[in-house]
């Protein structure tokens, strides 16, 4: 039985879309169909139900998802017991919202050059519901964002929440504490409309009765950073990125008599059974990402 074609059908049936499956593999549709008409008749029988247009799998194709998930393994395992454990240089697509990008991602992502010397990065940085969208169709094989993937076969795992600070010009912002109602009268700065830091901010506002001046929708942190700097306003950004930035940024974390809702993140990621590569790199992030969630905090000055 070629294996080849087992890994075409294992995809098809994952992603439930042969366009999207033939996208993963590197291939044509029609060569990703060949080998799944060449697979059935190998078979004996029909795996795909093409009689109508949404995409399903016939019993027969159900049955042998199992198998193929199996044999796909069983060949990793294999080749790893015969003395090819150090698999073949391969290509990992991440995705990953700004406010990973600036905080951790980068760092692990270092660490993880040593840990994997052969791999290669596809890196999108993107909102969250586009991150879901492509984690969904098979894109990417691994996200971090705001919402888990609801998707068939995409394992999710909670990573820790980023706290959340209101950041300003040291020059302009010079108070030791500020109330909310205080901030409530300056120009803020937060991320795109509908965003759980845009939404969270405008209820913290409401639940005290208040009425922001102005709150600015933005999303990209390095535009937010560089209108702070500019005395625009103060902008509500993770803490671990503000402890980034300041090294080249002129940036002031404000204390507030009403803590900001913390950010949750989610690491989001398909499992393939022909190797090994993916669950290790998902564990690295985890365990990354769990030590510099708890990573001594700055004060609140910036200062150490």
């Amino acid at each position: 039985m070629n294996l080849r074609f087992v890994e075409a059908f294992y995809w098809v049936a994952s992603l439930k879309s042969i366009s999207r499956a033939a996208e993963k593999l590197y291939l044509t549709q029609s060569a990703m169909s060949s080998r799944i008409a060449k697979l059935e008749e190998e078979l004996g029988v029909l795996l795909l139900d093409r009689s109508d247009k949404q995409f399903k799998l016939t019993g027969a194709g159900t049955r042998f998802l199992g198998h193929a998930n199996r044999l796909l393994a069983l060949q990793r395992d294999a080749k790893a017991d015969m003395g090819a454990g150090i698999e073949k240089p391969v290509s990992i697509r991440i995705g990953a919202i700004e406010s990973v990008l600036h905080s951790w991602l980068i760092p692990w992502l270092e660490q993880l050059r040593q840990e994997q010397p052969g791999l290669a990065l596809d890196l999108t940085v993107e909102t969250t519901p586009i991150l879901m969208e492509q984690i969904q169709r098979g894109v990417l094989d691994l996200v971090f964002a705001v919402l888990p993937s609801s998707a068939d076969g995409v394992r999710n795992h909670a990573l820790m929440p980023m706290e959340m600070v209101f950041v300003g010009h040291p020059e302009r912002h010079t108070q030791a504490v500020y109330q909310l109602d205080e901030l409530a009268e300056l120009e803020l700065l937060t991320f795109q409309k509908g965003s759980q830091p845009n939404v969270t901010l405008l209820d913290l506002f409401r639940q005290q009765r208040l009425q922001p001046k102005k709150v600015h929708a933005i999303s990209s942190i390095s535009a937010m950073v560089q209108l702070v700097q500019g005395g625009f306003g103060v902008a509500v950004l993770p803490r671990a990125a503000v402890a980034r930035l300041t090294g080249f940024a002129t940036l002031k974390m404000l204390a507030c008599d009403a803590p900001l809702k913390a950010l949750p993140i989610h690491a989001s990621y398909r499992s393939d059974p022909t190797t090994i590569i993916i669950d290790s790199v998902v564990q690295s992030a985890l365990t990354f990402a769990d030590g510099a969630g708890h990573a001594p905090k700055k004060s609140m000055s910036g200062k150490p």
